[in-house]
């Protein structure tokens, strides 16, 4: 009998071999991968190497995401996640180069509705670890994302400075080093919180790795019923929004565009400039993302 493959073993070692992008993007990966691999198995593919990828096992995977009714953002992450692995192996024609070759829909781009959130409906008191309650109440009040609130030092934030926080380089998307203003009190009160915690280190205890807190993080928001905490971010920015502009922003019931007067489109822009800054991104457009048009 020849030798036998087990494909979520397969791609796990895939996975070990090849360390692309961030700490939270090749976990996500490994999850997706795994779960992908589950579903080949139980689909009938029991004897299959990560090498023997077919046109065949990606349509069936797309056909049973499409059945469970995944967003079109989730599915643009699983596809990434394919190719990915078609082209570690050599087989990158197994997968269409285009979501649109096989049906996915694009991505909205504009929030239509809000996506923000807050913690009052988030049981954070159930999350059983001081460090992650401080952490999500940072992503609330300073719109951070999820490793940049959990890498946070605050001593390093705070240093020198009185109205606004820093962020290091390492912490962020991009490797983009920012200053995110303090405009209220709520937001002192969170970061003494995180000064108390997190003494001359980060938001992460002192015998824990990154990766290994990151799971803890995943699992206990998990636990609690707590998803798409990106939610807090749209939540800062919409905020905010109504802060600098004086109007509510559209996917938080405001104004479109096109209703606005000259001089509040001014307004506006600056506004979403200022936002997009605070939010670690270099351009306007992505704040239609948190705010809508």
């Amino acid at each position: 009998m020849g030798h036998r493959f087990d494909i979520a073993v397969e791609l796990a070692r895939l996975c070990a071999r090849n360390k692309d992008g961030s700490f939270a993007t090749q976990d996500d990966r490994a999850q997706i991968l795994h779960q992908a691999a589950r579903t080949l198995q139980k689909a009938g593919f029991q004897n299959l190497a990560a090498t023997s990828l077919k046109p065949k096992h990606v349509d069936l995977l797309v056909k049973s995401w499409q059945a469970d009714g995944l967003s079109a953002g989730t599915m643009k992450n699983r596809m990434s996640c394919l190719r990915w692995w078609a082209e570690k192996v050599g087989k990158q024609t197994c997968v269409p180069r285009t979501n649109d070759a096989l049906g996915i829909e694009r991505r909205a781009y504009v929030a239509t509705v809000s996506k923000a959130q807050t913690l009052d409906t988030v049981a954070v008191d159930k999350l059983g670890h001081e460090r992650l309650k401080v952490s999500l109440e940072l992503q609330e009040a300073f719109g951070l994302r999820r490793e940049e609130s959990l890498k946070f030092q605050p001593v390093f934030a705070t240093k020198g400075l009185d109205d606004s926080i820093r962020l290091k380089a390492s912490w962020c998307k991009g490797g983009r080093t920012r200053l995110i203003p303090i405009t209220s009190e709520h937001q002192r009160t969170v970061l003494a919180k995180a000064h108390a915690l997190a003494g001359s280190g980060s938001m992460i205890p002192p015998d824990k790795k990154y990766v290994t807190w990151l799971s803890t993080y995943k699992e206990a928001t998990r636990v609690i019923g707590a998803r798409k905490l990106h939610g807090l971010r749209h939540g800062y920015a919409q905020q905010r929004f109504e802060t600098l502009a004086g109007f509510k922003a559209p996917a938080a019931g405001g104004p479109t565009r096109g209703e606005l007067t000259p001089e509040q489109r001014q307004v506006d822009y600056r506004a979403r400039m200022q936002i997009s800054a605070e939010l670690g991104h270099g351009r306007e457009e992505i704040t239609a993302v948190y705010l809508g048009r």
